[in-house]
């Protein structure tokens, strides 16, 4: 029904960028928060950055305010995550989350995406 794929994650060493996306597809209606969350080992998964539907409200993790930075591109139904000043506490599975209308729907539900690694060396 809805898809979602991410892509970006990989290794990394501390200082250093990545750029995580995540494209969702299928039969959509609207989209309204897109946002990523993350689980390191042995801890609960936890959010990251949350953008609204128009883009303009984000909210952020203290832990990455100033180095992460989330954006969206609605026509591409895309969600991105920018990673500046990486450090080894950021290594965990990163997920997409969306909620999106599905046009045979008539109310909002989450989608998960299927994770992507992102770990960081010291």
């Amino acid at each position: 029904q809805v898809q979602l794929v991410e892509s970006g994650g990989g290794l990394v060493q501390a200082g250093g960028s990545l750029r995580l996306s995540c494209a969702a597809s299928g039969s959509i209606f609207s989209i309204n928060t897109m946002g990523w969350y993350r689980q390191a080992p042995g801890k609960q998964r936890e959010l990251v950055a949350a953008i609204t539907s128009g883009g303009r409200t984000t909210n952020y993790a203290d832990s990455v305010k100033g180095r992460f930075t989330i954006s969206r591109d609605n026509a591409k139904n895309t969600v991105y995550l920018r990673m500046n000043s990486l450090q080894p506490e950021d290594t965990a599975v990163y997920y997409c989350n969306v909620n999106v209308l599905p046009a045979s729907d008539i109310r909002y539900r989450d989608f998960w995406g299927q994770g992507t690694q992102v770990t960081v060396s010291s």
